[in-house]
């Protein structure tokens, strides 16, 4: 028994260098396959690594987590007619294990921003979670509509409700709901998505048909008032 623990030792090793190699080759492949993307809808690419983008889009939240924060494999370009970023972040957090010793700890997720040709208000919609129910339950509520299923499967807030009654209509609740659940946050001029981890090229391409769809289905009244013409 005391010969097993010099190899366990070494397959440990041996399985740590094969992941970090299929991780490397999986990486490289990925970044590929985003290039070709981009280059196919006549969007710009680029790998390195962007810390400008917490500053350049300051009022979405999950852009401002932790330190050490970058976009990279940038991809930019129109979509549906609207300017658009699609991108993978990372941040860093920062524990203490029980002898003292900082750890740090590295978070990686895919989002995209879409701009906007008409002003908009801030929204936040998000998949409802365990603790928005016990929230619920206490009176810590967000806005119901009068989709149950809606209702039921997100969580969302807005300081201007009837804002969140116009643009989540029953249409675009319909649509919404056909869709894999994602974060959405609106701010004055740009639509932030997301969901968690790093996304293939299907899953950028869902994130931005979603946002532009919901964008799309905004109601005539809606769009004569934000264009001033009521």
């Amino acid at each position: 028994m005391e010969n097993f623990g010099p190899v366990l030792f070494v397959l440990f090793i041996v399985l740590v260098i094969v992941l970090a190699v299929y991780s490397s080759i999986a990486a490289a492949r990925r970044k590929k396959e985003l290039a070709a993307w981009a280059a196919a809808h006549q969007w710009t690419f680029s790998s390195g690594r962007d810390a400008g983008f917490d500053n350049r889009f300051p009022n979405f939240p999950p852009l401002q987590q932790g330190s050490n924060r970058y976009a990279y494999n940038v991809m930019s370009g129109p979509w549906r007619d609207r300017r658009s970023f699609a991108f993978d972040y990372h941040y860093e957090t920062h524990s203490t294990d029980s002898k003292g010793r900082r750890q740090t700890h590295h978070h990686h997720f895919s989002a995209v921003i879409v701009g906007s040709d008409l002003p908009l208000k801030p929204l936040k919609l998000r998949p409802e979670s365990f603790f928005d129910k016990i929230a619920e339950f206490v009176g810590w509520d967000d806005i119901d509509f009068e989709s149950a299923e809606f209702s039921r499967k997100f969580h969302v807030t807005c300081p201007d409700r009837r804002w969140a009654y116009d643009v989540l209509h029953a249409r675009t609740m319909e649509f919404l709901l056909s869709l894999p659940p994602h974060t959405v946050i609106f701010d004055t001029r740009w639509v932030y998505a997301a969901r968690s981890g790093t996304w293939n090229v299907a899953q950028f391409e869902t994130a931005l048909d979603l946002v532009a769809g919901i964008l799309d289905r905004f109601p005539d009244y809606l769009v004569r008032q934000l264009k001033g013409e009521n």
